[in-house]
């Protein structure tokens, strides 16, 4: 935080255009990055699903374009302008503003733990096309969103800066990865919520229950975009105890292209062994099962100018409670 004026008697935040307020302030966490759901569903209970690589991260990182000169002009030139040249440093005051972006006065900041010295602007670059950049942080906390710390700068319409941590279609695709948004995991059960010890639960999903889920991801002035497509491919099943059976032995149960998984209960089949199901082999004597049903999803992409590429698988579960009794029945 850096002021170069008095005490402040009004503060003004950075046009709506160029990025969105925070309490009367540009957060340096804030991105434009712009994201459209393509496909998947629109209703009902969704969430979030988990990367199962441990090892994995999105980008903390990367650098945005934020204004035109007659933007940053605008800003920089209201009676105190508050704001952010990076993830880490904001400027509090008229003068930082217009000496470094107006008066071609040099910035400095920390890079590395080293000085850089950032030479400046004359009147900020009026009558020439292109944006001044800043750095993005998905969280400001992590010590790895120091690697964006370059003051505000600018770059010509229609390219983007050769710099370390620059936008592409893969960091696109990657901020689209918790966008995505998988409907819950609710299974068909027979019988429902309560098993016979050595009879076999059934489990299935419904035809077009779990279909694909597109993300789109667009960062404005830049033409860069990625959308992000999580295919469902797996139902795997954990009893909740040891003393059980699943079918398949895995417990995982392959996901049909139409959607559905396991085959529907009908009555008659009883006694038989389900292609996607669960035997208890041991009563609950009034503490109930906890039947976890976890969703595996394929994670691709594609983007600007035919790049694609995989992300890590993700998945999304949800438990349910199973009461098993020792007499035997069969369903009906």
């Amino acid at each position: 935080m850096a002021h170069a004026d008095s005490t402040p008697t009004k503060t003004t935040s950075p046009p709506p255009t160029s990025g969105n307020e925070n309490n009367g302030e540009l957060s340096a966490a804030v991105s434009r990055i712009k994201v459209t759901q393509v496909s998947g569903p629109t209703g009902g209970k969704t969430g979030s699903i988990s990367s199962t690589d441990v090892n994995w991260t999105p980008p903390p990182c990367w650098y945005e374009p934020v204004y035109t000169p007659a933007q940053l002009k605008a800003f920089a030139e209201t009676d105190n302008p508050l704001g952010y040249v990076s993830p880490h440093a904001e400027w509090g005051g008229r003068k930082l503003w217009t000496d470094h972006y107006r008066d071609g006065k040099d910035a400095y900041n920390y890079e590395d733990n080293s000085l850089i010295t950032r030479a400046g602007y004359d009147d900020y670059n009026s009558g020439k096309k292109g944006y001044f950049w800043r750095g993005v942080a998905r969280d400001t906390a992590d010590p790895d969103s120091y690697g964006c710390e370059s003051v505000m700068f600018w770059q010509d319409a229609g390219q983007i800066p050769e710099v370390p941590n620059a936008p592409t279609p893969k960091t696109l695709a990657a901020y689209a990865y918790d966008k995505v948004k998988v409907p819950n995991t609710d299974i068909e059960l027979k019988p429902a919520t309560r098993s016979t010890v050595n009879a076999p639960t059934w489990v299935w999903l419904d035809k077009g229950k779990f279909t694909e889920v597109k993300v789109r991801a667009e960062l404005p002035d830049t033409g860069l975009w990625a959308e992000t497509t999580a295919k469902p491919v797996a139902l795997h099943l954990d009893p909740g105890t040891q003393d059980a059976e699943t079918f398949p032995a895995s417990g995982d149960c392959e996901i049909n292209d139409d959607g559905s998984t396991g085959t529907p209960y009908v009555k008659g089949d009883a006694g038989k062994i389900p292609p996607c199901g669960i035997t208890y082999l041991r009563a609950t004597y009034g503490t109930p099962y906890h039947l976890k049903a976890s969703i595996t999803w394929q994670i691709s992409w594609e983007g600007t100018g035919g790049a694609k590429g995989d992300l890590p698988d993700g998945t999304f579960d949800t438990t349910q409670d199973m009461n098993v009794v020792e007499y035997q029945a069969t369903n009906s």
